[in-house]
């Protein structure tokens, strides 16, 4: 039903996103084989360290994915959300959105740096490492492998009043979720791909108590009954204790998998704007297919990660190799 939408079938519609993202990547000067000479086991190394982490700290896939996006979609996959604030500057991480941000998925990228630093000094970007981990943290819990193009290079800005308004809230309503999504160059159907990685991952129970805690013992009518009476005994104190949390998909918390559109289509949706795709017009027939088919997902998720990783990078001109990842290389800027 979703393919139907775009008029054409599927083959070709894959066949003209996959020749669209090469052209982009190349065009932001981008490639796969980037480190070949000057770092050949970049990616071994990330993805040793990364999975290493996830072992210890099974928190850290979901964390990895949430702290890409944040990064990408405000100003640009260029690390920058990984800056931490200095005498000269408030810097994103600071930003409202990003203190839930976990702290196992920025140690993740600083034991990254460390060992690349070690292995080749100066030579991989925060920015990519960034993008390597995600994609590796995915597919260490299930999810799909994809190529990431490499050779970002890290942002020389990171200030915390350009966050607002670049990053969707947990009580968005789709509509307001799709415009957002237009506006960095998302399609809707790239858009419910993305949110697909709320299959993992876990939320504070602040963000969905609206939705449980209504009045009269009261709750979202989209939600399964069961399901809300439950998480209103999971939060009953969160007003006291701000860390309390629940898993986004309550179903295969750990399991990156296609279950996260099966609970929207059973009311298990645990955000407001999540549970909203499976309600709008727009976005339910792409709902709808996730659902019902794995694969279809996974690959439409591996392509919308491979645009959002392309979206505002920074290259040669107008970005650096940091040396640590939490500072620019000049600690005044």
């Amino acid at each position: 039903m979703a393919n139907q939408l775009y008029g054409r079938p599927p083959w070709l519609l894959l066949a003209a996103a996959a020749v669209l993202l090469l052209a982009s990547s190349a065009a932001s000067g981008l490639t796969t084989g980037y480190y070949r000479k000057s770092c050949p086991r970049a990616e071994q190394i990330v993805a040793e360290v990364v999975m290493n982490k996830q072992i210890t700290s099974p928190t850290t896939a979901a964390g990895a994915l949430r702290l890409f996006f944040h990064d990408c979609f405000v100003g640009g996959c260029d690390a920058s959300v990984l800056v931490s604030t200095n005498a000269f500057n408030r810097a994103e991480r600071e930003a409202d959105i990003n203190l839930s941000l976990p702290g196992d998925a920025f140690d993740a990228v600083v034991r990254a740096k460390t060992a690349l630093e070690l292995a080749c000094p100066g030579a991989v970007s925060c920015a990519d490492i960034l993008a390597l981990a995600a994609r590796d943290l995915v597919t260490m819990l299930g999810g799909p492998f994809f190529a990431v193009p490499l050779g970002r290079k890290d942002g020389l800005a990171s200030r915390a009043s350009a966050v607002e308004g670049n990053l969707p809230r947990p009580n968005m309503t789709a509509g307001a979720m799709v415009a957002l999504f237009a506006a960095k160059g998302f399609s809707v159907r790239e858009m419910v791909a993305l949110a697909g990685a709320h299959t993992v991952g876990f939320s504070h129970c602040k963000e969905f108590a609206a939705r449980i805690f209504q009045g009269g013992g009261a709750f979202d009518s989209a939600m399964e009954p069961r399901f809300a009476r439950a998480l209103k005994r999971a939060c009953a104190n969160y007003l006291n204790d701000g860390t309390i949390s629940t898993f986004n998909d309550v179903m295969t918390p750990g399991k990156f998998d296609n279950m996260y559109y099966l609970n929207l289509k059973r009311g298990l949706g645990l955000l407001a704007s999540d549970q909203a795709l499976a309600a709008d017009a727009r976005t339910r027939p792409f709902v709808d297919l996730y659902a019902s088919n794995q694969s279809a997902f996974f690959g439409d998720f591996s392509r919308a990660m491979v645009k959002l990783s392309l979206v505002g990078v920074k290259t040669e001109s107008s970005g650096e190799v940091r040396r640590r990842c939490d500072q620019f290389n000049n600690l005044a800027t």
